[in-house]
């Protein structure tokens, strides 16, 4: 069976009932105090405590979508995602320093070497958010060759709530491109490194909430604004990618597609196309039910022209909740948008799934970014 079958979980739930009901027949039985007695009332404890645990697991699993399947939970999926190209159808800044972090990468001692990650504090002008970023300088930046060149730069974002510090602990995005960098199979970039919540503990979702935190202008203006007065990168949309998982693969279309002036490319990790509305969220359109189409991505698709950017998505046939809807979106993709695809044949909501398909997505960001 699956691990995401319902037949498991049934017969998990099964088994809890029926350790737990055997336990209490049993426990009168148990109650001596001789060595047999007392491993007998451990076993059945613990047969009981590890049945319960499993029934839950899975049963979260099912509603969160984790892990796809056993492979996936055991990280024994490690098969990585291929790019599927498809032809469209019908100066001021107030950046603050806050000091470099560690990352694993040889020679990261080094700049030169491994390049740098610099923790900044950005201050948006516009929209009065403050917020940290990580910022991954690559090693050209540092080298006399390339002291005059302005580097390509992409916003890289995690899901809700997350943490920025993920993106290079645990997703390893420097270090992917500082390894297809090595193997000439991706040009040098700046990393701005971020989490979507920069109005925490609210989920915004990316939008500029009336009334509320105006997230929207935060990312497409202030943020590239901070970054370009501060480090040697490219002032231009053509210069500027998006790339992040879950909500920040919602972000990464829907900022794009609705800012072209300010990111040309957008790649969406098991990304959602449209903003939901629970306890996290709050109101986030004040009511106003065209601001709320607007921000869904299959509604502009379908009554808005389509902007000239390049989008990638990625889903799972196994897993993912949102695979149904990223045959939609790429479908209803029109010129002169572009539209790419990662489709993986089984894989959860979760880093080791992006870890699979971050370095195709990256070798395809790149080569879509010009100075």
């Amino acid at each position: 069976m699956g691990l995401t079958s319902k037949k498991l979980l049934i017969l998990a739930v099964v088994l809890a009932v029926a350790f737990f009901v055997l336990t209490v027949w049993l426990w009168p039985r148990l109650s001596g105090r001789s060595w047999r007695p007392v491993l007998g009332r451990v076993g059945v404890l613990l047969l009981t405590q590890i049945s319960l645990f499993a029934a839950v697991g899975l049963a979260a699993n099912n509603s969160f979508g984790f892990y796809a399947s056993w492979a996936d939970l055991l990280g024994q999926e490690q098969e990585p995602g291929v790019v599927t190209n498809y032809t469209s159808g019908p100066d001021g800044t107030r950046l603050q320093r806050l000091g470099a972090e560690r990352f694993n990468v040889d020679g990261s001692s080094r700049p030169q070497v491994a390049g740098r990650i610099e923790k900044v504090l950005l201050h948006g002008e516009k929209s009065g958010i403050s917020s940290p970023a990580f910022v991954y300088l690559p090693p050209q930046y540092f080298q006399r060759a390339h002291a005059h060149k302005n580097f390509p730069a992409a916003l890289v974002l995690t899901g809700y709530p997350g943490t920025a510090e993920a993106l290079y602990k645990k997703l390893h995005f420097p270090q992917t491109q500082h390894a297809l960098h090595g193997k000439g199979k991706m040009q040098p970039m700046v990393l701005v490194m971020m989490r979507p919540t920069v109005a925490p503990p609210r989920d915004t979702e990316c939008v500029d909430v009336p009334g509320g935190p105006q997230t929207e202008t935060f990312f497409t203006q202030d943020l590239r604004h901070d970054i370009a007065g501060h480090f040697r990168v490219g002032k231009d949309a053509k210069s500027w990618g998006v790339i992040g998982d879950s909500t920040g693969g919602y972000c990464a279309l829907k900022m794009t597609m609705r800012h072209p002036e300010s990111y040309s490319t957008a790649v969406a990790l098991s990304g959602s196309y449209k903003a939901p509305l629970d306890a996290t969220t709050g109101d986030l359109f004040g009511g106003d039910p065209q601001l709320e189409r607007e921000n869904n991505l299959l509604w502009r698709q379908r009554h808005l022209p389509a902007p000239p950017v390049n989008l990638l998505v990625t889903s799972s046939k196994q897993g993912e909740g949102n695979f149904h809807e990223t045959l939609k979106f790429i479908q209803q993709t029109k010129s002169p948008s572009r539209v790419s695809s990662i489709i993986l044949d089984s894989g959860g909501h979760n880093f080791n799934t992006w870890r699979r398909e971050i370095p195709a997505a990256m070798e395809w960001l790149g080569s879509r970014l010009k100075v």
